[in-house]
């Protein structure tokens, strides 16, 4: 077995013959060193080939976070073949487009008797026929995949469509002859997009890409091999991946669990001896600190927290964890992930602020929405993105692609940011994130930034909705920290005091959780929730075809 110069799977085989020894990922119940993940990846790369599974070809991976996972997604990457990695929360209308979509040949998912999803009845409310089928007859909807590949301790299911890992694994222990991928310049990934307004988008991104990603994140990161990194999210995403990647090619050791909650997420970063956290998302964060523990915790082996989350908040967070250096990041899928760290010397100020400079393998520009033009040091335009990083466009998209890119070939993000004298970049929101109020234009992070300055505030979300008068009106959605007494007037006098009569929300709701996709709070959700209540029914012409982003 081979692999090309650059490719994913070298980084896995480099740290294996380096630190052999070395823990390389920590599950509850299950430790892996590094050696022990690279045999187990060689074991899934030699299954796909047995099975007549071809460099090039796609497998859909559809399980939690587990080491079978990894053991998937880098025997893929040893194997040639293109790892498609399927959210897995979606629902059987989602799963049924990425399948379809992205002509997958096999599926490797997996079953636990106590398991938080059941993904075999998933595929049978999604593949009614699929029982019946035979290997090698695809289901409706479906034609081109072959087979199911079941990992995990739960009872197998029936049909011959459906063969168990452990099967497979043994039959093909004696295969050897996989080719590994072409060149690094082959596919080695596959993501879908959130998909808040449509049908989820088709991302693919090569091997030199990944590594060369990999890099970067090191260098700027200062990656070592006594670092332990906690990191909850989800494994199909690249916030989880890029710096898991980077914890591999150092060395380190890689915390993870099949699910987040806070109590047991401390158990687990204390237990470690955790030097690296990477909630990334403000829901996951704002969990961490207001857990009733955290005030008695002792959290001074953690030298390095990255946190999404407006200033203000990113402030706070500093202020409970004073010992860590807090950093924050900036990227998309499309753009292999992550397109801009803090840089670790900056002092705490800026690094609330703003988020740093582009990547090594990333070039950045802000330009005007409307006229295209550059902007200067501190005025806010779209943010644009080129380099080796950037994705060549989505799969069978060629319309979406046309409007996605520039005449001159740069990725149009649909972010609004900022870069100072420095090149250091500040994030400002979502062009769509816009609001229109009465000729006004609002960005909703302003507004969601100040809410989030409320000491009874946990987090806060805005959306626009319609208004007869004023064409677009503020809605915020706000949940409270535990036991707090805070009333919606207290709320908007709140606003009202610090910002200007048009920015103050007109409606206000209190929630308990959030309709989320992998990582994120879908918006979109929240304002169809409230247009209903409001019984308020869509214009006929979108709000924002002609926003501007604010200057600051």
């Amino acid at each position: 077995m081979s692999s090309s110069t650059g490719c994913l799977g070298d980084i896995l085989v480099l740290s294996a013959s380096r630190w052999p020894d070395n823990t390389a990922l920590v599950f509850p119940d299950q430790r892996l060193t590094y050696a022990e993940l690279l045999q187990g990846a060689r074991q899934r790369a030699a299954a796909l080939g047995a099975s007549g599974v071809r460099p090039g070809q796609h497998v859909g991976i559809l399980m939690p976070n587990s080491a079978d996972f990894l053991f998937w997604m880098f025997g893929c990457a040893l194997h040639g073949s293109v790892a498609v990695l399927i959210n897995a929360r979606y629902k059987s209308r989602e799963l049924a487009f990425v399948v379809e979509h992205a002509d997958l040949c096999c599926l490797v998912t997996r079953h636990d008797a106590d398991g938080h999803y059941d993904y075999p009845a998933l595929l049978a409310q999604t593949f009614p026929d699929l029982p019946t089928r035979q290997p090698g007859a695809g289901p409706s909807g479906a034609p081109g995949m072959r087979q199911v590949i079941v990992c995990g301790s739960g009872p197998q299911p029936g049909g011959p469509w459906y063969i168990q890992d452990t099967q497979l694994l043994e039959e093909s222990r004696h295969y050897d002859d996989v080719s590994g991928p072409a060149n690094a310049d082959a596919p080695c990934l596959m993501l879908y997009t959130s998909g808040t307004t449509s049908h989820p988008k088709g991302c693919l991104l090569s091997h030199t890409m990944l590594s060369a990603k990999t890099a970067a994140i090191v260098e700027r990161l200062a990656f070592r091999q006594d670092d332990c990194q906690w990191n909850p999210l989800p494994l199909f995403h690249l916030a989880s991946l890029l710096p898991m990647l980077a914890s591999f090619a150092t060395g380190g050791r890689y915390v993870g669990d099949s699910h987040f909650e806070a109590g047991r997420a401390w158990d687990q970063i204390l237990e470690q001896q955790a030097t690296i956290l990477y909630p990334a998302f403000p829901t996951i964060m704002s969990e961490l600190v207001t857990h009733p523990r955290f005030s008695s915790l002792d959290t001074r082996q953690i030298r390095l927290i990255n946190n999404v989350a407006p200033p203000e908040r990113l402030r706070e967070n500093m202020q409970l964890l004073p010992h860590s250096v807090h950093i924050s990041a900036y990227g998309l899928t499309e753009a292999s992930g992550i397109s801009c760290y803090s840089h670790l010397d900056d002092s705490a100020e800026t690094r609330s602020d703003r988020i740093g400079r582009p990547l090594a393998d990333t070039q950045l520009r802000i330009t005007d929405p409307q006229s295209g033009h550059s902007c200067q040091p501190g005025e806010a335009g779209e943010i644009q993105l080129s380099g080796g990083s950037v994705f060549a466009g989505y799969y069978k998209a060629e319309q979406t692609n046309s409007e996605v890119f520039t005449a001159d070939g740069w990725l149009r993000t649909g972010d609004i940011g900022s870069l100072d004298e420095a090149g250091r970049l500040a994030y400002h929101g979502r062009l769509k994130d816009t609001l229109k109020v009465g000729g006004e234009n609002v960005a909703a992070l302003e507004i969601e930034s100040l809410l989030s300055t409320h000491p009874a505030v946990k987090m806060v979300q805005v959306v626009g909705v319609p208004d007869s008068r004023l064409e677009e009106v503020v809605a915020a959605f706000v949940e409270l920290n535990p036991d707090s007494d805070c009333t919606v007037s207290t709320l908007v006098n709140y606003c009202r005091e610090r910002v200007a009569s048009f920015k103050v929300p007109r409606h206000l709701r209190f929630v308990t959780d959030w309709p989320m996709s992998a990582t994120k709070v879908q918006k979109f959700r929240l304002r169809e929730q409230l247009l209903a209540e409001l019984e308020v029914s869509e214009p006929t012409a979108p709000l924002a075809d002609t926003l501007r982003p604010r200057r600051r």
